[in-house]
């Protein structure tokens, strides 16, 4: 018994110092996809409140997939509400594996992440809530394999 509870003390101690560092995201979700299947008509949507827009911000589009998802890449188009109610649309392409079919990202074998820098150092013209709408781009509908989508928004250093 002595042993466990060193064990549990030393995992209580190191939770502790890790309760210091705080995330800094205004907005880090994702949403998973039923049935790893991403129709078109499923496009999730992501809300970042923006308090201050003398910072500059990172946005990032996060995505996951299984090693049977059938292409390299992936096109998505990221539409964005602002504030003022401007839409604005763009369309990305995220390269998922190297040309020898070797996948990006971390995986553990079922699961592959991906982390990608989609917008570096922009500033948010005004204050309140940006609300970000994911939608897959691909020829085949559904697209099949994608686990989650998400968005993650933080200050740049």
């Amino acid at each position: 018994m002595g042993n466990r509870l060193r064990i549990m003390s030393v995992v209580f101690v190191m939770a502790l110092s890790g309760g210091g560092c705080t995330d800094t995201a205004v907005l880090d979700q994702n949403v998973a996809i039923v049935n790893h299947a991403w129709h078109y008509e499923d496009q999730p949507q992501l809300t970042a409140h923006i308090t201050d827009v003398t910072r500059p911000y990172n946005i990032y589009l996060n995505l996951r997939h299984t090693p049977d998802y059938a292409y390299s890449n992936v096109f998505v188009l990221l539409h964005q509400r602002q504030p003022n109610g401007r839409d604005t649309t763009e369309r990305l392409e995220l390269t998922l594996a190297e040309s020898d079919g070797r996948w990006l990202g971390r995986g553990n074998g079922s699961v592959y992440t991906h982390q990608h820098l989609i917008k570096e150092s922009i500033h948010f013209p005004d204050t309140g809530n940006y609300v970000f709408t994911l939608e897959q781009n691909m020829r085949e509908n559904p697209l099949r394999e994608i686990t989650d989508v998400g968005i993650r928004v933080e200050p740049a250093n």
